[in-house]
């Protein structure tokens, strides 16, 4: 009898506990959702990542995905990859472990998990691993049998190829999409699909491809407008043949038949005028729309117009600052700022360019750039490069211009006795970072928002233009990287670029 009462009671004790773990997770699941709800990114981050190893401790397969997945998109959000990888990894290998024990495929799970992933390497701008993802999630896709995963794909499809400018594969994987909706007779997700394309094109600064989707828009929204309407009239005439066989089958009550009139007037009074109300919110928007387009078309072309029109000052200082004395500080200040410029918007206009890239032995590489400085510190600054000898594909020309500029920079407010660093990390297998810290002056903080932003106070040229750090900025993207400040760091000025292969 007291072995029964000790089995049960241990069974009881399992039933809490699981139950308790269960709540626990919903709990911590609910929390992440509202803190993501009030953009509170890096608490939303930390739930989710307890929300997922409580799920997955219990094996519930479907939320610990969900979780891990949301976790995943605030870590690259922050460009924190490696961390976000590692987390797809590990959501991979539990549904791979879910499958063994159901003894049953899980396509919509690893479907999530794929997705988030091409996502990632669409950000940071890898086309290859992005085409692997996308094969994969084709066949993930194709093995659900799921219309809502393949309408996903489509959709995820399309994103794909616009963003890696390949426009025309891009309208054949929308026009499926679209012609399933339609074929459906789901006009709000035909609506829908539409506006989601606009915003990839604008994301993805393609003022043509907006123009062309606000045109097949413009001619959808008139297109539904017409089948809207006679839809309606439809409905009309169905309740209006319907009122006059009920007014025929109850011939006998002429009273009856007199309020069944009265009240089919009013009701197709009251579908009229919703019909001109509809008409006019139509018109309305498809005016609004064609506004919107014209005003992006003017953007455009104005953005264009100060592009040239900043070249063509720069040119036109030339002549001018060749008459003047090359030795005065003000007309060095002027050369430098005018071979800024043509240079700011050469790159602008030449992002989408990778640079050529050779493989070096990073140590060397590293050792070489600091040696330029070393006449130009303080007396008793220390220089510190810690880098393997490791051998790493850069574009050196480009990648020195970056680093010495960050060094010089240190050099020249970093104070006698202080420390000067570069530093060199693997932060993946296809993302390295070089990281310079001094311990200077540092960056007041009201200007650090606007370091990498050009022309954003007026400034005496001959005490340096602030184009430097701007330039840098831009070639670190054409590197397929970025550039950005560690805030955190407060004995000085750290900078981070962070490159991808």
């Amino acid at each position: 009898m007291k072995r029964i009462i000790t089995i049960l009671s241990l069974a009881l004790f399992c039933l809490c506990t699981q139950t308790y773990a269960q709540n626990r997770a919903d709990e911590l699941m609910k929390q992440a959702q509202e803190s993501l709800a009030k953009k509170e990114y890096i608490k939303a981050r930390y739930l989710f990542l307890q929300a997922y190893n409580s799920f997955a401790s219990q094996e519930k397969y479907a939320p610990a995905v969900e979780c891990g997945v949301n976790a995943s998109a605030l870590y690259h959000r922050e460009n924190y990859y490696k961390e976000a990888f590692e987390l797809l990894r590990s959501a991979e290998q539990l549904v791979g472990s879910g499958e063994q024990k159901l003894k049953k495929s899980l396509p919509d799970l690893r479907f999530r998990i794929n997705k988030e992933r091409l996502q990632m390497y669409i950000d940071i701008k890898n086309p290859t691993r992005a085409k692997e993802q996308l094969n994969k999630l084709a066949e993930t896709a194709k093995a659900a049998g799921n219309d809502s995963l393949s309408n996903d794909f489509l959709y995820t499809q399309a994103n794909y190829y616009y963003t890696f400018g390949m426009n025309t594969q891009g309208d054949s994987a929308f026009r499926k999409l679209i012609e399933r909706y339609k074929q459906q007779k789901n006009y709000a997700k035909v609506d829908e699909c539409y506006k989601k394309l606009i915003d990839i094109a604008r994301k993805a600064n393609n003022a043509t491809l907006v123009a062309r989707t606000y045109d097949k828009y413009i001619v959808w929204a008139d297109s539904v407008k017409a089948l809207a309407a006679q839809d309606k009239l439809n409905i009309l005439k169905n309740k209006y043949d319907g009122s006059l066989a009920t007014i025929q089958e109850k011939d006998d009550s002429l009273s009856a038949k007199q309020y069944i009139i009265i009240g089919l007037c009013i009701l197709t009074a009251v579908l009229a005028a919703a019909l001109v109300i509809g008409a006019i919110v139509l018109l309305r928007f498809v005016m609004l729309t064609r506004k919107q387009k014209k005003a992006i078309d003017t953007a455009n072309e104005h953005n264009e117009l100060k592009s040239r029109f900043i070249r063509n000052i720069s040119a036109q200082m030339e002549p001018t600052l060749d008459t003047l004395d090359p030795e005065l500080p003000g007309v060095q200040a002027l050369r430098t700022f005018s071979s800024h410029i043509q240079e700011l918007s050469e790159l602008e206009n030449s992002l989408s360019e990778p640079y050529e890239v050779q493989e070096k032995n990073i140590s060397a590489f590293c050792e070489s750039i600091m040696d330029k400085i070393r006449n130009k510190v303080q007396e008793d600054v220390s220089l510190t490069v810690n880098a393997p000898k490791l051998n790493v594909k850069i574009s050196p020309e480009h990648l020195e211009r970056i680093l010495l500029h960050l060094l010089e920079n240190s050099a020249e407010y970093t104070p006698a006795g202080g420390k000067i660093w570069l530093d060199f990390k693997k932060r993946g297998a296809h993302t390295h970072q070089f990281i310079i810290s001094d311990t200077g002056c540092g960056i007041p903080e009201a200007q650090r928002e606007n370091i990498f932003k050009p022309f954003t106070e007026i400034k005496n040229l001959t005490q340096g233009d602030g184009l430097g750090l701007p330039i840098c900025s831009l070639i670190a993207t054409k590197m397929n990287g970025s550039l950005t400040l560690d805030s955190s760091y407060t004995k000085g000025a750290r900078f981070i670029l962070e490159l991808h292969a």
